[in-house]
C-alpha cells in the first residue's frame, strides 16, 4: 500500500471537509446578519397616512404666514395675496420616527410608477419629525405666480382636487418612501386626505413596474 498517497488523500479530504464547514458557517453567519439587519430596519421604518378625524387642529407656520389651521384627517389649502399654502395633517403608523424631506403637488391625476423623480421635489427648509403613533404635518408653498406649476395648482384648487407626493424616511437617512395622497374638497368646503399608495425609493418596489 502507498501510505504516502493515502496520507495525502486523507489530508486533502480533511482540508475539503474543513473548507465545507467554514463555507457553511460563513453562509449561516451572513444569513443571520442579513436577518438582524432586516429586523433593525423594520424597527426604524416609518409609514405615513392621513391623520385621524379626531386628531386636534394644528396651527402651522410658514416664514411669511403664521398659524394656518389644519384639521385632523384633512388639509389646509389657502391662497393669500397670490401665494398658495398647503398643509397636510399626517399620522405615522410605522414603528420608526418619520423624517420628512420634501415632496410636490400635482394638479392632475397621474400614475405612481416609474415617473417618480425625487430630484424634482421641493425640499423642506427645516426638519419635521413625526414619532411613531403620533400625528404631524407636511407643508409646501407656491409664492411666485410665474412658476411653471402655479396656474395649474390654482385651477386644481378651484376645481377642488389635486395630488400630493410626500417624501420621507427614517432618522438615519435611509428607507426613503414616497406616499401619495389625494386631496379633495368636500361639499362643506373642508379639504380631506386619502392615502393612495406607498412607493419604495431605496429598495426595489415591483408595484412601480406594473
Amino acid at each position: 500500500m502507498d501510505w504516502v498517497a493515502i496520507s495525502s488523500l486523507a489530508t486533502a479530504g480533511g482540508t475539503l471537509a474543513l473548507a465545507a464547514t467554514t463555507y457553511l458557517s460563513v453562509r449561516s453567519a451572513n444569513q443571520a446578519a442579513r436577518t438582524a439587519e432586516r429586523s433593525l430596519l423594520a424597527g426604524l421604518r416609518p409609514l405615513l397616512v392621513e391623520s385621524l378625524d379626531s386628531d386636534p387642529i394644528q396651527r402651522v407656520n410658514f416664514h411669511d404666514q403664521r398659524g394656518i389651521p389644519t384639521p385632523g384627517g384633512g388639509a389646509a389649502v389657502q391662497v393669500i395675496d397670490d401665494r398658495i399654502y398647503v398643509v397636510l395633517s399626517l399620522r405615522n403608523v410605522g414603528p420608526g420616527i418619520g423624517v420628512l424631506y420634501g415632496g410636490r403637488l400635482y394638479s392632475e391625476l397621474r400614475p405612481i410608477r416609474t415617473d417618480i423623480d425625487v430630484e424634482s421635489f421641493s425640499m423642506l427648509t427645516r426638519d419635521i419629525y413625526i414619532p411613531p403613533g403620533k400625528f404631524g404635518f407636511w407643508q409646501i408653498a407656491y409664492r411666485d405666480n410665474q412658476d411653471a406649476g402655479y396656474d395649474g395648482m390654482l385651477a386644481a384648487i378651484e376645481r377642488g382636487e389635486f395630488i400630493a407626493d410626500v417624501l420621507y424616511g427614517d432618522y438615519e437617512g435611509g428607507q426613503r418612501v414616497v406616499t401619495r395622497f389625494g386631496v379633495l374638497r368636500n361639499d362643506d368646503g373642508e379639504w380631506r386626505l386619502s392615502t393612495v399608495r406607498h412607493a419604495q425609493i431605496d429598495r426595489d418596489d415591483p408595484r412601480l413596474h406594473e
